[in-house]
């Protein structure tokens, strides 16, 4: 099986550098985040894909969309990998890097969850990945979600190390489980 994941395109609320975990917010692709899914979509057009993975957030979807207008395959919600439940949703960033900056890995701030709370909900949706059927699957997700899937398929990265790991808007992995890595990103000058 091969496996692909993908960070979704740049939004709006990347623009203005806030966080977001409520599906209901209006956070979308941008201009520019849609010019990178299709760049994705050409990139991945001759791959196979039988099914694709969203998280709740709608630009994951609309990342997927692009990039499936190549393979008319199955594309299903699953919420283990929504971006973190930070606790400053429509808050910045930088406030919420403040925020946990005294224990960024076990901090949890207005009513959200700690980093490694974040990395247990990935891990079990890796492992309910694993016991999938052996079909090629696009799983399209956000940046703190990626540095987890790739700490854990390429490995040695200590937990004090995750957020050293960046993952551009549209930048992708594939991982054939059990084997070797393929990268792809995305420019991110796309005008």
């Amino acid at each position: 099986m091969n496996l692909y994941v993908i960070r979704h395109g740049h939004t709006n609320y990347n623009e203005l550098g806030l966080c977001n975990d409520d599906p209901n917010a209006d956070v979308h692709l941008d201009d520019i985040g849609k010019q990178q899914a299709q760049a994705a979509a050409e990139q991945l057009r001759d791959v196979t894909l039988d099914r694709i993975i969203v998280s709740p957030l709608p630009r994951t979807r609309q990342t997927a969309e692009f990039i499936n207008q190549y393979h008319h395959a199955l594309i299903e919600v699953h919420s283990a990998i929504t971006d973190i439940r930070s606790g400053f949703d429509g808050k910045a960033v930088e406030a919420y890097f403040a925020a946990i900056a005294h224990d960024p890995l076990n901090a949890r701030v207005n009513g959200g969850e700690s980093l490694l709370d974040h990395k247990q909900r990935v891990l079990g949706f890796i492992h309910w990945l694993q016991r999938q059927q052996p079909e090629n699957i696009l799983v399209v997700a956000h940046e703190e979600t990626m540095r987890v899937l790739v700490a854990y398929f390429e490995g040695n990265v200590p937990d004090e190390r995750l957020r050293d790991l960046n993952v551009g808007n549209c930048e992708y992995r594939c991982y054939k489980l059990g084997g070797s890595i393929e990268l792809g990103s995305i420019d991110q000058t796309i005008d």
